[in-house]
């Protein structure tokens, strides 16, 4: 996966709340061939199965403290999408923007809404299936007791001087779901990470999240 996403800090928390968000899938020599992806291009999401690949190898624990709960409370390592997995597999589904044939890398994947780091491997891609993979009116446990939370993002003067501009929806929608850790909420604390090549830093003020600089890294 090719992202803009440098670190883990930042990512969103799952796929498709920042769905501006654009990545491309690169595929090994092997799985190039043009006829591997015919028909692909007639759907409009796909399933990536990835890996936790910034997780140490067997670092992990049957039970975690999501961020949801203000980790606070511990639940169960598969009642959870904790990156601390036994396997460390992820699961995003991501809206498919187009199917690109190039000569020199291959066939290649525009998505848009992934919650993945730069350079990410992905181990298969399947089509999304609406009427089979789409449960609108489940339950989902203890995340459905929380509304997610929406921050009201402000750009200081200045600070998107030198950012490219197609790729400030996406920063917009990356900050206004609230990158920090959700134990955390000291309104004069300096927070920072690296989006397509820019450091990003801002302050969190109750609902209100304000950018202080965008640079280059």
């Amino acid at each position: 996966m090719r992202t803009d996403f440098g670190s883990k800090f930042g990512v969103p928390r799952q796929s498709g709340l920042a769905p501006s968000l654009s990545a491309v899938i690169e595929f090994e020599p092997e799985y190039r061939m043009a006829e591997a992806f015919k028909e692909l291009e007639n759907y409009e999401y796909i399933w990536i199965l990835w890996q936790f690949s910034e997780v140490p190898e067997g670092e992990w624990s049957p039970t975690c403290r999501p961020p949801r709960l203000g980790g606070n409370k511990r639940v169960g390592v598969f009642a959870s999408r904790t990156p601390f997995r036994p396997n460390r597999i992820g699961l995003s589904s991501v809206r498919l923007d187009r199917v690109e044939h190039t000569k020199d890398r291959g066939t290649l994947l525009h998505v848009s809404g992934a919650d993945v780091v730069d350079g990410t491997p992905v181990f298969d891609v399947k089509p999304y299936i609406a009427y089979a993979d789409s449960h609108p009116n489940a339950k989902s446990g203890f995340v459905d007791a929380y509304e997610r939370k929406v921050l009201q993002v402000v750009f200081c003067d200045e600070a998107l001087a030198d950012f490219p501009g197609e790729k400030v929806d996406a920063l917009r929608e990356v900050l206004a779901a609230d990158p920090r850790p959700s134990y955390q909420s000291d309104p004069d604390r300096v927070y920072g990470f690296v989006f397509a090549g820019f450091e990003v830093k801002f302050k969190v003020a109750g609902e209100v999240l304000t950018v202080l600089t965008v640079a280059r890294s």
